[in-house]
């Protein structure tokens, strides 16, 4: 099957993240499908030479017939997780009829879907972990054979389930928890399910097949937390279990202490109350590998966060979506009023210097200056539903397109020119920040940051000219502070500018 390429839908997420380099480095030529090919551009595999990239949606049925073209095999790992509008089991369904579809008519010879372990007869079951029954039930029923893995909790650096996890045992030392702290769990190593999933490939009397996966232990998320506390050098928290506590509850509770936001840790906190341990081990016979218990998994995962090596993270997923008006094709004033504020400055030091300060920002470096007020915006911000600072991002130093960067996403990274951020707070509009550098002669860069924001009515306008006075003050701070961390005389500047019409044409 290494002569076809292999299609993986849902690279971009947490598990095609780290699949697709791993069949790489086995030999198979694959092909990758996402929404942005400047979001899968940015991996560190993107060049590789066996990797052939597509852009493409689930939901449109001619792209994924595209992507499937020429393929043997492909793997499924798009599962949609808006609680907040609830439509997560209507796209996903959709989703997966497209993919029947799609894999009858190339000819297809197998697909494999990772989906949620949890009995199909329990009346109780979640609607997430229902859906992902449903979804693989329907990739079963095409022509072409389907193999479903179905795992519970996935533990890794990076991974929802084990952010969730690490957070919530950090910074608590007493727990109130709803009675599901006590509901048996069959946690699986990050590294395990990709192991599956690869030899799911590579063995054909898996074809067609329904496997439950899990690692060697089954036991309760209150042991897990105290495990969790033990490996991190943690004081023995206290649980105490209460019967009031809802998913809805819970996962409100999720969204204030941890960075997994609540449109997302409702499904998962709804799960947690269903029992998800492996029925059948019949997988481990096919596919022999040394499965990792819950300790060493945590252990590994809180020694690759010390020594920044996670390769994905639960924040890589999900669309890329630009505002429309950061790019050309309309008059300046089309869709509405576009407000900005632009500061520059004249440093003393070469491009090359400057981006690697600016590549920087955010996380636990901070944003050079005024960092209580980012923190109060973050607070705010998650009060409301937004996603807050906590967040942070995935690697101290490197930044890719659609990284998460504190309550901002990485839209464009041009290297050592520009850097280009579209903010995911709620705000009353939409906004962007920008990075530009430019060589001004021998060994002298101007540096300019410039914020635009488009406002949806009264309450965006207010809200821009409110904070207007504060964001003078903060972005000339930040461009002192980051000259004085290069430790670079300033030539000229901070100073106000308007930029030139035609620099608003792309961002």
């Amino acid at each position: 099957m290494k002569s076809e390429p292999v299609l993986v839908l849902g690279a971009t997420g947490y598990i095609g993240g780290r699949l697709v380099p791993r069949l790489l480095d086995a030999g198979y030529r694959v092909r990758v499908m996402a929404r942005s090919i400047a979001k899968l551009g940015c991996r560190p595999w993107a060049r590789h030479s066996n990797l052939e990239m597509v852009e493409g949606d689930a939901l449109d049925l001619d792209s994924l017939r595209k992507a499937c073209q020429g393929c043997g095999a492909a793997f499924y790992l798009i599962h949609s997780m808006i609680s907040a509008t609830g439509k997560y089991a209507h796209a996903d369904r959709e989703s997966a009829l497209n993919m029947v579809t799609a894999a009858s008519e190339a000819g297809l010879k197998r697909v494999i879907y990772l989906g949620a372990l949890g009995r199909p007869d329990d009346p109780s079951l979640s609607k997430h972990i229902r859906s992902r029954h449903e979804v693989g039930g329907i990739l079963q029923s095409g022509p072409v054979s389907a193999t479903v893995l179905r795992a519970a909790m996935i533990l890794g650096s990076g991974s929802a389930s084990f952010e969730m996890l690490r957070y919530l045992v950090d910074r608590l030392p007493v727990m109130i928890t709803p009675s599901w702290v006590r509901t048996p769990v069959q946690p699986i190593d990050i590294g395990n399910v990709l192991g599956y999933l690869q030899g799911c490939l590579e063995h054909e009397e898996t074809s067609g097949q329904t496997f439950d996966i899990g690692g060697p232990e089954t036991l309760t998320y209150q042991k897990l937390i105290h495990i969790y506390a033990e490996e991190a050098g943690l004081p023995r928290r206290r649980i105490i279990p209460v019967p009031f506590l809802t998913p809805r509850l819970s996962a409100l509770w999720i969204h204030l202490v941890t960075p997994v936001p609540a449109s997302i840790a409702q499904p998962l906190a709804q799960g947690l109350s269903n029992e998800v341990v492996c029925q059948d081990n019949r997988i481990r016979s096919i596919i022999p590998l040394e499965l990792r218990d819950c300790r060493q998994t945590i252990r590994l995962a809180l020694e690759k966060i010390q020594q920044q090596r996670v390769e994905t993270c639960w924040t890589d997923a999900g669309a890329l979506l630009p505002p429309e008006w950061t790019y050309c094709g309309d008059a300046r004033y089309a869709g509405g009023t576009i407000l900005e504020c632009g500061h520059r400055i004249r440093i003393q030091a070469s491009v090359e210097e400057i981006w690697e300060h600016i590549v920087r920002i955010g996380g636990e470096n901070g944003w050079y200056f005024g960092d209580i007020l980012w923190k109060m915006r973050g607070a705010m911000d998650r009060m409301v539903g937004g996603a807050g600072l906590r967040r942070g991002r995935r690697h101290p130093s490197e930044l890719y397109v659609g990284d998460a960067l504190d309550f901002w996403r990485v839209l464009e990274v041009d290297s050592p020119h520009r850097l280009l951020l579209v903010a995911e707070m709620k705000t009353p509009g939409e906004a962007v920040l920008e990075f530009k550098l430019s060589p001004m002669g021998t060994n002298q860069t101007e540096l300019q940051q410039l914020s635009r924001f488009l406002p949806r009515g009264l309450a965006g306008i207010l809200y821009w000219y409110v904070l207007y006075p504060f964001h003078v003050w903060l972005f000339g701070g930040m461009l002192r502070n980051i000259s004085k961390a290069l430790g670079k005389p300033i030539l000229k500047g901070p100073e106000r500018f308007t930029p030139k019409l035609q620099n608003t044409c792309k961002l």
